[in-house]
């Protein structure tokens, strides 16, 4: 049985090794302007509760703090107490690397599969969410707080430095409209051979910046799928012969697009 592809971002496992039993938490960047050995950085209220309840740590503790603006560095707990705390910066530990910018373009989902796209969509490198609302989208109402949230829970975990965006949904027809012509959508549409299509790109020639779209349960409606087709910048794609769940063909979708832009970048080293 064939693996999953790693992840765009590569951890430098030499670097952290030593460190990585410690916590790792994702600190605004507004939080901290400048990063420097012996800068302070106040703790946001949320995280000083997890430090000192949740985790028991006390003043003297290490802990790792990220994200995409410094990096990802090795920090102290200079004080805390119930909702507040502070920080004093020891040494990076990881630089900042870019990662390629990937779009998620999704049909809004029940709750519960919704926050599997975003948890899987962070760790296989999606930069940007855009949640989508069709003809079948069986909810309108998100949380974008709660989204964001459970991406950056996604990233701390998954040991990513940037945290991706959550974007207000918006109608298919708004995404197409708004699209850049120079990057790609790859559109999974189903039974592309019973459509009368043969796909003349595949997800080898992904490029930075290019976008996944997946529909609802029970599909895109025919009339959206000449809609996505009628574009030029659209590339209907196949999963399989299989019908896939919503939020399976989202993990199967990105680990093949994943694929394809690392090996762009290989090529282009």
């Amino acid at each position: 049985m064939g693996t999953l592809p790693a992840p765009l971002f590569q951890p430098d496992h030499q670097s952290m090794s030593a460190h990585a039993h410690l916590p790792r938490l994702y600190i605004p960047a507004d939080t901290l302007p400048v990063a420097a050995p012996g800068a302070s950085c106040p703790l946001p209220p949320a995280q000083a509760r997890y430090l000192g309840t949740v985790l028991r740590k006390q003043a003297g503790d290490s802990v790792r703090i990220f994200n995409g603006s410094m990096g990802e560095w090795l920090a102290t707990l200079a004080h805390i107490r119930k909702d507040k705390g502070s920080l004093l910066l020891a040494e990076r530990l990881r630089a900042p690397p870019p990662p390629p910018a990937l779009v998620l373009a999704f049909a809004l989902l029940k709750r519960d599969a919704t926050d599997l796209v975003l948890r899987m969509g962070t760790e296989l490198g999606v930069t940007s969410f855009q949640p989508l609302i069709t003809e079948r989208t069986n909810t309108h109402r998100v949380n974008l707080d709660r989204l964001t949230a459970i991406a950056t829970e996604a990233a701390e975990q998954c040991e990513r430095m940037d945290i991706p965006h959550v974007a207000e949904p918006c109608l298919l027809t708004t995404l197409l409209g708004s699209w850049p012509e120079n990057h790609r959508l790859f559109a999974a549409i189903e039974r592309t051979q019973d459509r009368g299509l043969t796909p003349n790109v595949t997800f080898r020639d992904a490029r930075a910046g290019d976008g996944l779209l997946i529909g609802p349960e029970g599909g895109l409606s025919d009339a959206e799928c000449q809609a996505l087709l009628a574009r030029p910048f659209v590339a209907p794609v196949s999963l399989g012969a299989l019908v896939l769940r919503a939020d399976t063909a989202v993990a199967s979708g990105l680990a093949l697009m994943s694929d394809g832009l690392r090996s762009t970048q290989d090529q282009s080293q």
